[in-house]
């Protein structure tokens, strides 16, 4: 047979997946024709689709010793090396086929996304800029270059490339989809519904699509829709470990305890297996586990931070005048964690301290912002800026000290801490645990919700603060008048417990109690915060399974920060939950008189409020089980509560935890100590700071 109807018989094999007898077919035409250049791009082709990549680029090579300009050899070499990891070869590469066939559309525009996997974001959104100066229709380049623009932070540009590629071609799922992706990233989740739900019904098999589509429902609250997105991709893709991840999630926030149950084992196995699907904050819902939580944040932050380059910061030393230190944090306007640390800010010593603020989110105009810009002395609105943008200005700044005030928590942008734009970087407030990356020198903490014998599951060296490690704001005023329980939807008469965490905190043994001390105090109401619809629903049945009207539990709409302070005050004891405790929600209740009952746990979001307990003088009302949880609760509803209130009273004027001056100072040494020990040439170590 000729060489011509072998070659027709082996490439109609292969289209139809018979691998091995294409292979053979290939193999005899070379046999008979080692010149056999189309045989030979077939061969390397087929080997390139069984990962057998070495083998492929010998093949493209020896066409190309014969035909150096021969381009589909070209290209697939191109692919070939980047197969293999070799991506600097590969982009060399690319600018070689560019030097022989300059504006080559193809080559620019892998050439750009190479450069995107090797995060070189802006010579990529070059590439891709170039090839749309000569070749507007080509979708890809603009859905390339909205990549590129989206990670530079450019989002209204990037979302006018999706719109251009969209109007090339309207029936492109990809289009849609990247559409979408930015609408999220934008905060418009409502658009990026919308947007997802268009490129799925373009490919119904769009299981990405799917999933990231759970994800904005969640970011609304729409838990039962977001958990059924992603049983739908998972259903397309049993393996889709982010789907997993996002029904982990959306199950805890909606309450719904049975799949959280059935998810449990699951969570645990991706989380060993080193896998990133399930985030460090909802691992939080699912136990108080401290050697997976060290795994999770380590599988997280690996996923977070690909393809950085070198760090900014080698190893020079700073001789500031005084010591420099950048807050980071996508929270500077009207948010919890500003109500908690804007009065550290303006407290700062000035003489040893200069005070950056570095802000992931836009000006809203609040009274809070405002305030927040105040306090520094110098602040930098990074909202439209790329992570490496924010990191190059720290790092020319001089920075010494980059505190990440974010975390894994919503908006955070862990990868300006990978490129290492300070000398030291520390965790902070934002995310209660590790971050596990080697790019955090140290975790501020305090000696009660880290101890250093929990030192094995951090990637941080630990700095335990004197006192408690959260800081309060005790310039904000609390004169707002408290309203009536009528106006606030709670009965005239009655026990108000209250827990104004969120609702996926709340976990089945903890309400189990919470159930039973409904049952005993009667007339009693549970007060909670009306999270989402879902959860809500949920929490109304699980009580009716436990013999309780669902009307006893009453929640509380969201309201502003001041409001909602005020209606504390209603509350006769709130019930903290477990394994994740509450954070600014009881230092908001013990400053407003009302005493807070816990479980202390064995992890730092498990122990935050057994330390606030321990700073107001009231140490007895962190119980170590269950069993003394719920008898330290009834005791107080049944006539203890008063006595506690008046020695809650007495405490808070000199309780460490709302003595902003002596919090300053306390954190203050910690800085210093940090900074001595990097100017003398000794490496970050754990320490605790003295009693201030």
């Amino acid at each position: 047979m000729e060489s011509l109807q072998l070659l027709e018989q082996a490439v109609g094999l292969h289209r139809e997946g018979a691998v091995a007898e294409a292979e053979r077919l290939y193999l005899e035409i070379l046999a008979r024709e080692p010149g056999h250049a189309d045989a030979r791009q077939m061969l390397g082709v087929l080997r390139m689709e069984q990962e057998r990549f070495d083998e492929a680029l010998e093949q493209f090579d020896t066409i190309l010793r014969s035909n150096p300009g021969a381009i589909q050899a070209l290209m697939q070499k191109g692919f070939a090396l980047r197969a293999l990891g070799r991506k600097a070869d590969a982009l060399a590469h690319y600018d070689h086929i560019l030097r022989l066939g300059p504006g080559f559309p193809p080559a620019l525009y892998l050439r750009g996304d190479l450069l995107l996997s090797m995060g070189r974001v802006p010579e990529a959104l070059q590439s891709f800029e170039r090839v749309l100066a000569a070749h507007e229709q080509f979708v890809e380049a603009w859905l390339g270059r909205s990549v590129a623009l989206q990670q530079l932070h450019r989002l209204p540009e990037a979302l006018a490339s999706c719109d251009r590629a969209i109007a090339v071609k309207p029936g492109n799922a990809e289009a849609w989809f990247y559409r979408a992706g930015v609408l999220s990233d934008m905060g418009r989740q409502e658009d990026a519904v919308a947007s997802f739900d268009k490129a799925i019904a373009l490919r119904p098999d769009y299981g990405r699509a799917l999933c990231d589509r759970g994800l904005s429902l969640l970011v609304l609250k729409r838990n039962n829709d977001a958990a059924e997105s992603f049983e739908k991709s998972l259903a397309l893709d049993p393996g889709a470990i982010f789907a997993f991840g996002g029904l982990a999630a959306a199950a805890l926030y909606a309450c719904d305890w049975d799949k959280v149950e059935t998810l449990r084992d699951g969570v645990e196995r991706n989380v060993i297996a080193g896998n990133a699907a399930i985030a460090p904050g909802v691992l939080l819902g699912y136990g108080d586990n401290a050697d997976l939580q060290y795994r999770c944040a380590k599988a997280f932050a690996a996923h977070t931070v690909r393809n950085i380059p070198e760090p900014l910061w080698r190893g020079e030393l700073f001789r500031n005048d005084r010591i420099r230190v950048a807050y980071l944090s996508a929270d500077f306007h009207d948010h919890a964690t500003a109500h908690l640390i804007a009065e550290l800010f303006e407290r700062h010593d000035r003489g040893q301290f200069e005070i950056w603020g570095v802000a992931f989110d836009a000006d809203d105009g609040s009274a809070m912002r405002r305030r927040l810009v105040g306090g520094f002395d110098k602040f930098v609105d990074a909202s439209t800026r790329s992570d490496l943008a924010v990191a190059q200005i720290l790092h020319a700044a001089r920075i010494d000290i980059a505190v990440d005030l974010k975390g894994f928590t919503t908006n955070g942008r862990t990868a300006i801490f990978a490129h290492r734009a300070a000398p030291l970087q520390v965790n902070y407030l934002g995310f209660p645990g590790t971050m596990g990356a080697n790019f955090y020198d140290y975790i501020l903490a305090d000696k009660f919700v880290l101890p250093l014998d929990q030192a094995a599951f951090y990637s941080e060296k630990i700095a335990q603060l004197p006192d408690c490690y959260q800081p309060n704001d005790m310039r904000r005023p609390l004169d707002i008048p408290t309203p009536t329980r009528v106006q606030a939807g709670l009965p005239e008469r009655g026990f108000v417990f209250c827990s104004f965490n969120n609702s996926w905190k709340i976990t089945p043994a903890i309400f189990a109690v919470w159930m039973r001390l409904l049952h005993a105090v009667p007339d009693s109401v549970l007060w909670l915060i009306a999270d989402n619809a879902d959860a809500e629903a949920n929490l109304r049945r699980h009580a009716a399974s436990h013999g309780i009207g669902p009307e006893r539990l009453i929640f509380a709409p969201r309201l502003k920060v001041e409001l909602h302070m005020a209606r504390h005050r209603l509350a006769d004891l709130f019930l903290d939950t477990w394994p994740c405790t509450a954070h600014t929600t009881a230092s908001d209740s013990l400053r407003l008189g009302v005493p807070l009952v816990t479980l202390t746990g064995h992890t730092f979001a498990g122990r935050v409020a057994a330390s606030l307990l321990h700073n107001v003088g009231l140490p007895e009302l962190a119980a170590s089980d269950l069993e003394t949880y719920e008898r330290i609760a009834l005791e107080l509803a049944n006539g203890g509560l008063e006595k506690m209130r008046q020695r809650l009273a007495a405490n808070l004027a000199g309780a460490p935890l709302f003595d902003s001056a002596r919090f300053c100072r306390g954190l203050e040494a910690a800085y210093q100590t940090m900074w001595q020990r990097w100017q003398s040439g000794a490496a970050p170590e754990n320490f605790t700071v003295p009693p201030q």
